[in-house]
């Protein structure tokens, strides 16, 4: 529900909580007030106009605090005349807080209570059924870790076991190969020793076996040697 004012030559339109400055009020800060000059209120898609004011209906206000606005300049100057008039004016200023729309017998605020309370209600409902979740996630996480807590230790003694059972013929049969190989290599090495002897045996032999070189033949005398 809003409603359109008029204060001070100019009109507002105003809902419950709405602040605004108006032109200064007899009042103090801390009172309230009723502006009776009400052109319009608004409900949905109902709305009554007042013609000019509506008679049932008014607004209630908080006075805030008091306050002044921009400074504004005014100059008057009259040529020939030698006349120049320079002045500052600062408005005072009142600030309001609508607390009420009333029209009949509705009210504004009694209206946005009902909401709130409405609101509420449902916000507690939600906080309610988060909490209840939250605490069954988080007994069924404990529940979870305890059972793999608990089956943690099984498996890791049945892995010794395992690891005890296969260690000692993996050991066995690795050393086994290990000799078998020592030996051949050590075997392999004799062969080569043994075979590169006769080889060098040959090799020197064939050196001695080249036949002696040839004498070269004599030549025969010709007629010039006679």
């Amino acid at each position: 529900m809003y409603a359109v004012i008029e204060t001070g030559g100019k009109q507002y339109r105003v809902e419950v909580g709405t602040e605004l400055e108006v032109e200064l009020l007899e009042a103090e800060p801390g009172d309230n007030i009723t502006i009776e000059r009400v052109l319009l209120v608004a409900d949905g898609d109902e709305s009554t106009i007042g013609r000019p004011v509506i008679e049932n209906a008014a607004v209630l206000a908080e006075v805030v605090r008091r306050d002044r606005g921009e400074k504004l300049i005014s100059f008057k100057y009259r040529p020939k005349a030698r006349t120049r008039v320079k002045k500052g004016h600062r408005q005072e200023l009142m600030i309001l807080r609508i607390t009420d729309v009333k029209l009949g017998n509705k009210s504004a605020a009694a209206d946005k209570k009902k909401a709130d309370a409405a609101a509420k209600t449902e916000r507690q409902r939600l906080e309610e059924a988060a909490a209840k979740q939250a605490a069954e996630d988080a007994a069924l996480a404990d529940k979870l870790a305890k059972t793999a807590a608990a089956k943690a230790p099984a498996k890791s003694s049945a892995a010794k076991d395992d690891t005890k059972a296969t260690a000692k013929p993996s050991t066995k049969a690795a050393a086994k190969p290990a000799a078998k190989t020592t030996t051949k290599a050590s075997t392999a090495k004799a062969d080569t020793k043994k075979t590169a002897t006769p080889r060098a045996k040959t090799q020197s032999g064939a050196a001695d076996a080249k036949p002696a070189a040839k004498p070269k033949a004599k030549r025969a005398p010709t007629k010039k040697d006679e």
